[in-house]
């Protein structure tokens, strides 16, 4: 709960996270592909499952979009717990929601227009269980105070805002760099990447190490090779009764 001129405003109402557990993640794994995308900008906040208060002294105007992000920040670094829009002087610039049978109506409906109400420039609709939405995944660009459809390309959207192609790939939503093309990869396939490549830098410490024992046994071995000719060289001069040099 956070305290504003005396007015409570709640950071949860008790209802579950997401309808299922399909969503639960495809939500966690969109939220944590965006934060580790603009984990280098620090004037962009990634938000989920976050109470929006959109109008001051009204804490019945309240709304929670699955997931959010916002550029220009003031308090990006800051941990919310909600998102006050005329506490940090503007609403998110780019809204998520994975909708379901439970929440189809308010989000192609009364969220659709409050977002567009808002100014959030790009709002995006994916359906994981593939349900109802057809395509699956929507979105929807600011032009004139007005959403316009963004049309699809092969099955794929593209965010301006966002620099991302986003792809619908059965329950997964599937985030690409338009710059790159490459993949943003979930937690999962994250974190199996990051251990393949620890055991690659491992094998080449290994072989570095192996290398560099193997450079100096073959410098020693040289070493030794001249000094035993240099003994060898003594010796021939010495049978020779010349003298040593």
């Amino acid at each position: 709960m956070t305290m504003i001129d005396g007015i409570e405003y709640l950071a949860f109402d008790g209802k579950p996270m997401a309808e299922t557990g399909v969503h639960v993640r495809a939500m966690a794994w969109l939220y944590l592909m965006l934060r580790v995308f603009f984990r280098h900008r620090p004037d962009v906040y990634v938000g989920a499952n976050m109470f929006m208060y959109y109008e001051e002294g009204n804490p019945k105007r309240v709304v929670a979009p699955d997931v959010f992000v916002v550029f220009g920040a003031a308090n990006a670094r800051v941990e919310h717990r909600s998102w006050f829009v005329w506490k940090e002087g503007k609403a998110p610039d780019v809204i998520f929601e994975l909708t379901s049978q439970g929440t189809k109506d308010e989000d192609v409906d009364f969220k659709q227009r409050l977002y567009e109400q808002l100014g959030v420039t790009e709002y995006f609709l994916f359906d994981p269980l593939d349900e109802y939405l057809r395509p699956n995944l929507q979105g929807f660009q600011l032009a004139q105070e007005k959403y316009q459809p963004i049309p699809a390309k092969r099955g794929e959207l593209n965010s301006q805002i966002l620099g991302l192609v986003l792809r619908p790939a059965g329950r997964e939503l599937r985030l690409f760099d338009r710059a790159s093309g490459t993949r943003l990869l979930p937690p999962a396939e994250l974190a199996e990447a990051n251990l393949e490549l620890n055991t690659l830098l491992d094998d080449a410490e290994k072989r570095a190490s192996a290398a560099q024992a193997a450079a100096e046994q073959e410098a020693q071995a040289c070493q030794a090779a001249e000094t035993e000719l240099a003994r060898a060289r003594e010796e021939l001069a010495r049978l020779r009764g010349e003298k040593p040099e």
